[in-house]
């Protein structure tokens, strides 16, 4: 069997082969942790999740998930500044909450998830290479910033399709120190209005790391110089992980081989954001929306296609409602009737464990044509967020289409232990017409 991935960095469906037969590495950017969790922060843990079940479920790999946090930041240390609670305070609050709502959603907890703090000295090591190597460079102005020189590594870029002249000024620091407006801090130096815990001491000074600079070190450390797979969200493309790319090869390191990113979870057409004021916590939802009949389409829509983005309504349409408690009814049906559908049908016409429609391309991985469903691996969450069972602007006018999504998560047992996962009723004994309404 082929496993074939999106890679970003080129744009193409590559054959995936891991660096070490048998394992695979996986690195992906955590959150962080300034205030708890929105659904848009938690849709790539769930898409990487899926993933992380296919390569282990469908194809025996032995896996390494690492999923950082960024315990330190701006946003951070302003936080509690406005609040007057230590920053370390903080961030592990809400590094508790995140942990929290992850697992509410059925996520595989990472196989380790290291802290940014946790890594100074990996950090101050690798930065002291890019400058050997000529790509960094420590401020001229005394601040203790250290910046990464955009215009010293040619393939600078590489990664988002973008030119030098054409990219925005990096914001990450004053500019008054830099070669170039779009120079990225590696390291920031102590300010006298930052407490002081927030600072370690390094040969250029005290400060604090950069945010793309802790997650080449924390890669590094875990998965090695070249590792296979790394994730995120489609909003770090640029310039967290355009920067990550630059200063992880400028050192010598191989780095990722397949580069994944999935969409983004949207509100009104815009990107869901607490600056924009339209997000919705995860606990906030859970706590609203039963759970038991959500899974299924909460799935649906987060596997259906894992880069594209995904629309929240505010309000449930009823005819989803219908099709829902039909599939919720299902379920029980299901696991009374004790049949195993199994071992008689078959994924044709069903190519992709991420496919919405035959037509739809692949986000990361697709199963081979003509393989039974006894090979399809149970890679759906038990308990995904409730919200996201609304959570796409299509649900509106696409009803019918929605239903024969839960009616496949259905039959392929999500949420029921291993002995009840079986079908063989119908849905219900009605149905709806491709305009949504109901037919006998």
């Amino acid at each position: 069997m082929t496993l074939r991935l999106q890679d970003s960095l080129t744009g193409e469906q590559r054959d995936f082969v891991p660096v070490t037969p048998g394992k695979v590495g996986i690195y992906i950017c955590g959150l962080t942790t300034q205030a708890p969790p929105h659904l848009g922060h938690v849709r790539f843990a769930v898409a990487f999740d899926v993933l992380r079940r296919w390569l282990t479920r469908g194809h025996g790999y032995d896996v390494t998930l690492i999923r950082n946090v960024t315990d330190i930041d701006d946003k951070i240390l302003a936080k509690s500044a406005e609040s007057g609670e230590p920053w370390y305070a903080v961030s592990y609050r809400n590094e508790v909450e995140t942990a929290k709502a992850l697992a509410d959603l059925g996520v595989l907890p990472p196989t380790y998830e290291p802290r940014a703090t946790g890594h100074i000295p990996e950090m101050v090591a690798l930065m002291e290479t890019i400058i050997e190597k000529g790509h960094a460079y420590p401020a001229a102005d005394g601040s203790g910033d250290v910046y990464f020189d955009v215009r010293s590594w040619p393939t600078y870029g590489a990664l988002t399709k973008q030119k030098i002249d054409d990219m925005t000024a990096a914001e990450d620091a004053d500019p008054r120190g830099k070669r170039d407006p779009r120079d990225f801090a590696l390291w920031k130096g102590h300010k006298v209005d930052e407490p002081a815990t927030a600072s370690w001491p390094t040969p250029f000074g005290p400060g604090r790391p950069g945010w793309h600079l802790e997650c080449s070190a924390m890669a590094r450390k875990y998965l090695g110089d070249t590792f296979d797979i790394h994730g995120g969200g489609v909003d770090l493309r640029f310039p967290h992980h355009e920067n990550e790319l630059a200063q992880s090869t400028s050192a010598g390191l191989g780095f990722a081989n397949y580069w994944l990113h999935n969409g983004w979870v949207t509100m009104g057409g815009e990107k869901m954001s607490k600056s924009l004021g339209n997000s919705l916590r995860v606990s906030t939802v859970l706590a609203e929306h039963r759970r038991d009949a959500a899974a299924e389409r909460v799935e649906a829509q987060l596997v259906g296609n894992g880069r594209r983005q995904l629309g929240h309504a505010a309000e449930v349409d009823g005819g989803l409602v219908l099709a829902l408690e039909d599939a919720h009814r299902y379920r029980r049906r299901s696991a009374r009737t004790g049949n195993d559908w199994r071992h008689s049908r078959t994924a044709a016409g069903s190519t992709s464990a991420y496919r919405t429609s035959s037509s739809t391309p692949a986000s990361a991985t697709t199963l081979p044509r003509g393989s039974t469903t006894t090979e399809w691996p149970p890679i759906c969450m038990p308990a995904c967020v409730p919200a996201l069972l609304h959570a796409t602007t299509q649900a509106w006018s696409s009803i019918a289409r929605a239903r024969v999504r839960i009616r496949q998560c259905s039959m392929r047992g999500i949420g029921q232990p291993e002995a009840s996962r079986n079908v063989s009723a119908p849905l219900s004994s009605s149905r709806r017409n491709s305009s949504g309404k109901r037919r006998s």
